[in-house]
This record gives C-alpha cells, sequence and structure tokens, in this order.
C-alpha cells in the first residue's frame, strides 16, 4: 500500500506524524526518508505527540538512539546518518529495540537496509520549490 500525502506548512507535516504515532502499535517500526532540512524533525516531533510524549525531541545524530518511555508506548528514535559501518548497530543492541515493545522511527533507514526488519513503514519527505517553500511531498508505503 502506498499513499501520497502533501503538506503546505510544517504544521500540517507535524499533523500527520501525530496521526501516523496515534495508529501506531507496539513493535511497528518506522523509516523515515529525506535529505536534510526536508522536515524530518517536525515530522518526528509530531510522531513523539501522537505518542503522548511532551519532552523535547531532537535529532540524535551522535547517540544514534534515544528512548523515550513517558508515552503511551516506548518510542526509539534512531537516527543512523553518522553509521559508518551496519555493525555499529550490533553494538548498540538495535534488535532489542525494533522487536521490543515500543514504536521504531529510523532516520536515514536507506543507509542500513540490509537489517530492516521484513515489514516496516517507509515515510520519504520531499521537497518542490515550484510548489512553495514549504510544500511537502510525503510517501508512507508499506513494505
Amino acid at each position: 500500500m502506498t499513499k501520497i500525502i502533501e503538506t503546505n506548512s510544517p504544521e500540517e507535516t507535524e499533523a500527520l506524524g501525530i496521526k501516523l504515532a496515534e495508529q501506531s502499535v507496539p513493535g511497528q517500526v518506522f523509516t523515515l526518508i529525506g535529505d536534510l532540512g526536508v522536515g524530518k524533525t517536525v515530522f518526528t516531533q509530531g510522531f513523539a505527540k501522537g505518542l503522548q510524549i511532551d519532552e523535547p525531541i531532537c535529532s540524535p545524530t551522535f547517540t544514534i538512539v534515544q528512548v523515550y518511555d513517558t508515552g503511551r508506548l516506548p518510542f526509539y528514535h534512531f537516527d543512523v546518518y553518522r553509521i559508518g559501518d551496519i555493525e555499529e548497530m550490533d553494538e548498540i543492541g538495535y534488535e532489542d529495540y525494533i522487536y521490543g515493545d515500543g514504536v521504531s522511527l529510523i532516520e536515514w533507514a536507506n543507509l542500513i537496509e540490509d537489517i530492516l526488519p521484513e515489514s516496516y513503514t517507509r515515510v520519504t519527505i520531499e521537497k518542490n520549490l515550484e510548489k512553495g517553500f514549504d510544500y511537502r511531498k510525503i510517501t508512507i508505503e508499506s513494505i
């Protein structure tokens, strides 16, 4: 299943993140693909709100994973942009998170496709400046 949603403001992008998280279930994995500055953090902040997490959400670029357990489900937020080797994911015990009782969201997941679970939800965010500075095309695919 593939769904394409167009947003025209950061608030709309955040609202989509909220909606997806509200519908998420334990063990679900979301991957988040998009260039720098496309709105991945805005989407992720909305996603956390949808899980009823009210603490600040920032990208765990240097820690690889940030765990939030104050919401309706544990939230495992990965940023694998700086992964040099997939073995680094083993070192942080990524399987404990991905196959755990929470919801995982993995930014830059295209860099670790070889170790993703068999099924997950891919969220791709793209800009198109011809349609406006805040325009985003968000593709949601069940893999």
